[in-house]
């Protein structure tokens, strides 16, 4: 049976609620029952949402969390803006307007010029997920335009598709200064919109493009050695695994394009990580021309 909150409670969660709702975050988790002597000193610390340590170990995914009920307090029924749109084109845009002239953290006053959100098909079976913008992607607004973009969509080419075929998109959607590796704080800032994203898509596969959005992705630290050669059941944050006509994806890792330029000899490994992929797409390289 629902139970009665302290009015003065009920206020602190809801604005509390309201702070992370403003951040992107519409998802909330628990692994036990608030106490029943629950303080309003402690609100901040039981209805934050659940932050991923950066060294775990492997879980599957289907375990990672399990979902507050938010039938007890009608105040707190966050739902995304996107939510009841069928049209992925049409959630994509209200994200992306949700996203707005992001100012969430620090990057927005670190040289970037512009939001790089994302581009591709919308309904894309193969979704591709790098780390961050570079200056290229910076400069026109679309990730993956540079010199890795041009490996990349060699790569999408060798698969038999075309880039306009899949969706790309990075874990973090503004250019780190000087193309450092984002910071933890700025993934978990940025990467409630991509989750979003990826809700919205449902992709049969994902390729996680190097070590940094294995890592995010994931929730685990490892090496590439380690994290290729396989597919992980992955099942965004927020994703409600009751809907029957998805219930989220495999997801691949292989090297960021931008590795494979300043080691090429790492490409035949690559390409064994996209073969993987193809089979179980059902895809087929195209036929050289005699």
């Amino acid at each position: 049976m629902p139970r009665t909150l302290d009015p003065q409670l009920r206020r602190a969660l809801a604005e509390r609620v309201r702070f992370y709702n403003e951040l992107g975050i519409y998802d909330f988790y628990r692994r036990e029952a608030l106490p029943t002597n629950l303080q309003l000193s402690d609100v901040a610390v039981a209805t934050a949402p659940e932050i991923q340590p950066e060294q775990r170990e492997e879980m599957p995914r289907s375990k990672a969390a399990v979902a507050v009920s938010v039938e007890e307090v009608d105040l707190f029924a966050p739902t995304k803006p996107e939510a009841g749109v069928n049209d992925p084109t049409q959630a994509l845009r209200i994200i992306r307007e949700d996203l707005g002239d992001c100012t969430r953290c620090r990057l927005h006053k670190q040289g970037r010029k512009q939001i790089v959100f994302g581009v591709g098909n919308p309904r894309a079976e193969l979704m591709f997920v790098g780390e961050g913008p570079g200056a290229d992607e910076d400069a026109q607004g679309e990730p993956f335009v540079g010199r890795a973009g041009q490996l990349l969509n060699n790569m999408i080419k060798a698969m038999g598709i075309r880039r306009e075929d899949v969706y790309i998109a990075n874990v973090v959607k503004c250019r780190p200064p000087g193309n450092r590796t984002p910071e933890r704080d700025e993934c978990e800032t940025c990467s409630p919109f991509l989750m979003r994203q990826i809700s919205v898509i449902k992709p049969k596969v994902m390729v996680a493009l190097g070590a940094v959005a294995a890592k995010n992705l994931l929730a685990m630290n490892a090496s590439m050695s380690e994290l290729r050669g396989r597919f992980y059941d992955f099942l965004p944050t927020g994703a409600r695994s009751s809907d029957s006509s998805w219930q989220g994806t495999k997801l691949a890792v292989t090297y960021h394009p931008a590795f494979l330029l300043r080691d090429p000899r790492q490409k035949g490994e690559a390409w064994k990580d996209l073969q993987m992929v193809m089979k179980y797409l059902g895809l087929e390289p195209p036929k050289k021309s005699e």
